[in-house]
């Protein structure tokens, strides 16, 4: 039997357990909605939905935002400006893939112009499948990073998957 506050008077638990804790129910995205997902991404945040409820507010700068939601179809040329704003961001930075074209290219995989996954250019936390994924699905993947973020297992706490590349140029840095 775990002791508890009514009987004890206290509760034992550890740092890194009590941050986790604080730090998922207080996620602040930034949305970066690149084509149809970003409507679901919408609706996912309207009244029906409400993705305040689980503490999460919508921030206008990467300077203020916890986590990154890509959904749509990520080009080339969108591919250094998604860098820039993930590399503003503090630490710790979470994100999260939403929709096919997000996650692998979708239809467009084979495009010259498409990026095959926003995994090749920021670390992915939580990916959400779908074309387009539903406003449900995008809130059972937020509830899937919340629980990463309280076991303190997500993609910031391990190697970043590219590392050595620039923002600006998108080619390897000097060593």
């Amino acid at each position: 039997m775990y002791p508890t506050l009514e009987h004890d008077g206290y509760l034992l638990t550890t740092v890194d357990r009590l941050f986790g804790m604080s730090q998922s129910n207080s996620l602040w995205y930034l949305t970066f909605g690149l084509a149809c997902c970003a409507v679901e991404m919408m609706s996912a945040a309207a009244a029906r939905y409400d993705m305040d409820r689980f503490g999460m507010v919508p921030r206008a700068t990467p300077r203020q935002a916890d986590l990154m939601i890509v959904s749509g179809t990520l080009t080339n040329k969108m591919a250094p400006a998604i860098r820039k704003v993930y590399d503003q961001m503090a630490e710790p930075r979470y994100v999260l893939s939403m929709g096919s074209c997000a996650n692998g290219g979708g239809y467009y995989h084979y495009s010259y112009a498409v990026v095959r996954g926003c995994d090749r250019i920021v670390p992915v936390d939580i990916y959400v499948p779908g074309c387009p994924p539903t406003a449900e699905a995008l809130l059972y993947g937020l509830m899937q990073l919340q629980e990463k973020v309280r076991r303190n297992q997500t993609a910031s706490t391990r190697e970043i998957v590219r590392p050595g590349y620039s923002a600006s140029s998108m080619s390897p840095l000097p060593e």
